[in-house]
């Protein structure tokens, strides 16, 4: 992997994790999927969710269900949350 692939897969996932953070309660996975699918394969799709749980900063549950278990930041004015 480039450093230049390594930096698209870490945006990637820091904008995945935007996205559950930001779904006030939370999403299905493959509402999430059905997003990046026409850029992302399921498999690195799946290895960025295991990632995200691993590090504690998104639960799954046993639907597939995700929700933010980050983290929470103070609202900035202008900003959604």
């Amino acid at each position: 992997m480039t450093a230049q692939q390594a930096t698209a897969s870490l945006e990637v996932a820091a904008a995945m994790a935007e996205c559950i953070r930001t779904s006030p309660d939370g999403l299905p996975s493959g509402t999430l999927y059905a997003m990046v699918m026409g850029r992302l394969s399921l498999q690195s799709y799946e290895a960025i969710i295991r990632a995200l749980v691993g590090a504690g900063l998104v639960r799954q549950d046993a639907s597939f269900f995700l929700t933010w278990n980050g983290p929470t930041f103070p609202e900035t004015k202008g900003q959604a949350s």
